[in-house]
This record gives structure tokens, C-alpha cells and sequence, in this order.
């Protein structure tokens, strides 16, 4: 593992919320392979299967079952572990589940991102929050450039609105009470906002990557809603590199790296939904795919990048990984898992495609002084 990140996160108590999810379950896995002591905070995992029991998460890191809309029990679960650094990722994080679903996506995102704050300032050994977003924060007008962080926030739906709504009220908690001119400790707070994240153990409901695994392994064809919409497509190890750096600037220098943060990928990686089928279908060996566009179906974007540059100038992060390297791990890792578990450890598996990838990464000009 990175010797630098180590430094940071070796022995430390960290929270997750969220890690029963597709990014929390990985970000446990890493945070645990760099030595730290996770706690992780979550609802039961969102799909059957799923990442957290595919990889026998809870035999490796202190798993409790809570709600983050659930303050007392939050609270209790910080004033037990004491943790020194939190990543909140807990969400309802589907666009299309927010239209049936409206209030359940608002109370969770908004709400139980209000409790994580609560729970921050009532806790005096938290040092550093990282709050996870999304790209579909900002007001989406559909240019060709990307949003810069401090573009507006907005959305056309519920799950965008929660989205971006997060964002004001962490700002509000890092002004008022976390920043050195507030009524609270200072603490290092950043948001961090990413686009469509892929890769093994993810079969969330409505999302492109699981769909296909979905047909494929059931020698299915695969139906797809929206075959000309253009993602910014990166793999799960991609911004939980760029979060976990963030953590350990954050923990450096809280003044200077609190605030809002894009991590997408490169525009080499901006494809339509079409050809990132067609691509995954060619590295899976087999398929096809048909079109299910609905004009009637609920609104989502059909065109969203972010601009980089600040990650890039401040952190010294890029994108490592080729869209094609990204979709050749993902099915790798998939491939692995339908062989069967008397063949591979998934933990095992993932843990290789962590080293591999932290190898790769660059050494953060920031963590060297």
C-alpha cells in the first residue's frame, strides 16, 4: 500500500457511514488494507448480492446497523468509537427511485447528512469529514464544459435537489461551526463530488454496469433506457483514491483544503451509454443489447462533466485508468465472483485490484511535506 496514506490512516479509528453500499464497501476494504480501524455505519446492503457480504465484509471491519436519519443512534455510535476521521457516503442514491420515492431520498440525503454534521460537532476527536455528493448536485444546463465547484447548485429532481442541497448545508456547518472564525472546533470538512463510478460488486437497481452484468450472466440481452446519454464513466478506485488523499490534506491542513471538490475522470472516459455497453459486451465475451428508450420515462440528464482543474492545481490528482482499463477490472472482478467462492476470496480479489491500482497512483506533492 501507499506508504504515505499509511502514514495517515494506519491505527486511526474511521467511520463510514454508508458501508454496505458499492463505494462504501470498497472504501472499507482500502481504509482496512492501509491499517485503519473501521467502524462502518449502514442499513443492510441495498441488493442481493452485494459487495459488503460478496466479500465477507463484516468479518474484517466493526459493522453497525443504523440509520443516519436516526440521530440518537448515531451519536451513540460516535461517542463509543471516538473516530478521527468520518466519510459520509450513506444515501439513496438513485435518479429514478427519487420520483417514487421523493420524501425517503430527501430525509435520508439531506437529513441524515444534517445528523453526520450533528454528530461531527458533538464529537471532539473527529478531525476530518469528507461528505460525498454527486456530480448531479449542480444546475444541470447540459453545456459541454464542466461545472467548476463553484458553479450553482440545483436539480430537476429529487435525488439532484438532495444532492445539491447537501452541499449547502455542509457549507453552512463548515462556516458556522468548523471553520476558525465559527463557534466550534476547527476541523478539516470537505464535500467531493463524482460522476458515474463502476466497477466489481455493484448491482444496484438502475444503473447501467449491474444491468449489463445482470444480462450477461444470465446470457440475456440488455435492455438500455437511454442509449445516447453522455456519462463521465471512471472506476470505483478512481475518486476513493482522490477522497482518501483529500482525508489526509484535510487532516494537514484543514484551513487550506476545506470546501468542494470534483474528481471525474478524464474526457477520453465521456461515452454514451451505447458504447460503454458495447465495450463491456466485448470484454465479457459475449452479448448483445437493445434499445428501451421511453419518452414518457422520468426525466434524467443526458449530458454532465465536471471540470477538474482545482483537484488537478491543489491535489496533484488525476484519473489513472483508461475507460477500457476500467471496464477489463470490472469484469475481471465479476468473472471472478461467478466462479464461484471455493475458487477466489472476493476480499482477497479486491484487496489485488487495490495494490495494483495504489502502485499506480502518483505521489501526492502534498503528502510529501
Amino acid at each position: 500500500m501507499n506508504p504515505i496514506l499509511d502514514n495517515i490512516y494506519k491505527n486511526k479509528p474511521v467511520l463510514i457511514t454508508g458501508h454496505t453500499g458499492f463505494k462504501g464497501s470498497w472504501l472499507a476494504i482500502w481504509l482496512k488494507e492501509l491499517g485503519a480501524n473501521v467502524i462502518g455505519y449502514a442499513l443492510d446492503p441495498p441488493s442481493e448480492p452485494n459487495n459488503f457480504e460478496a466479500t465477507r465484509l463484516q468479518e474484517e471491519i466493526t459493522h453497525i446497523h443504523g440509520d443516519i436519519r436516526d440521530l440518537d443512534r448515531l451519536k451513540e455510535t460516535f461517542e463509543k468509537y471516538r473516530p478521527e476521521f468520518v466519510f459520509h457516503l450513506a444515501a439513496q442514491p438513485l435518479v429514478r427511485l427519487s420520483y417514487d420515492e421523493p420524501k425517503l431520498t430527501l430525509d435520508t440525503n439531506i437529513g441524515g447528512t444534517v445528523n453526520v454534521c450533528e454528530a461531527v460537532r458533538k464529537t471532539s476527536s473527529v478531525k476530518v469529514l469528507v461528505s460525498i455528493t454527486s456530480d448531479k448536485c449542480y444546475e444541470n444546463r447540459e453545456w459541454v464544459w464542466g461545472y467548476r465547484e463553484n458553479d450553482p447548485m440545483g436539480g430537476h429532481d429529487p435525488y439532484s435537489a438532495s444532492k445539491g442541497a447537501m452541499e449547502i448545508v455542509c457549507s453552512a456547518y463548515l462556516r458556522s461551526f468548523f471553520a476558525k472564525a465559527g463557534r466550534g472546533p476547527h476541523i478539516g470538512f470537505a464535500t467531493a463530488r463524482a460522476g458515474n463510478v463502476i466497477g466489481g460488486g455493484d448491482w444496484g437497481k438502475d444503473r447501467l454496469i449491474p444491468d449489463c452484468i445482470r444480462a450477461l450472466s444470465n446470457h440475456q440481452p440488455i435492455g438500455i433506457r437511454s442509449p445516447h446519454a453522455v456519462r463521465p464513466w471512471q472506476h470505483v478506485l478512481e475518486p476513493l483514491g482522490g477522497y482518501l488523499l483529500l482525508g489526509a490534506a484535510l487532516r494537514r491542513d484543514p484551513s487550506k483544503y476545506s470546501g468542494a471538490w470534483n474528481f471525474g475522470p478524464e474526457n477520453s472516459s465521456h461515452l454514451t451509454v451505447a458504447e460503454m455497453a458495447e465495450r463491456l459486451i466485448k470484454y465479457w465475451g459475449e452479448g448483445a443489447w437493445s434499445d428501451l428508450s421511453d419518452q414518457k420515462a422520468p426525466h434524467e440528464a443526458n449530458l454532465l462533466k465536471l471540470n477538474c482543474d482545482k483537484v488537478h492545481a491543489a491535489l496533484n490528482w488525476y484519473s489513472i485508468l483508461k475507460i477500457d482499463e476500467c471496464l477489463q477490472m470490472t469484469v475481471e472482478w465479476y468473472k471472478a465472483f461467478y466462479e464461484g467462492p471455493k475458487t477466489k476470496s472476493m476480499y482477497q480479489f479486491s484487496a489485488s485490484q487495490i495494490r495494483n491500482y495504489t502502485n499506480r497512483m502518483t505521489v501526492n506533492k502534498v503528502m510529501r511535506t
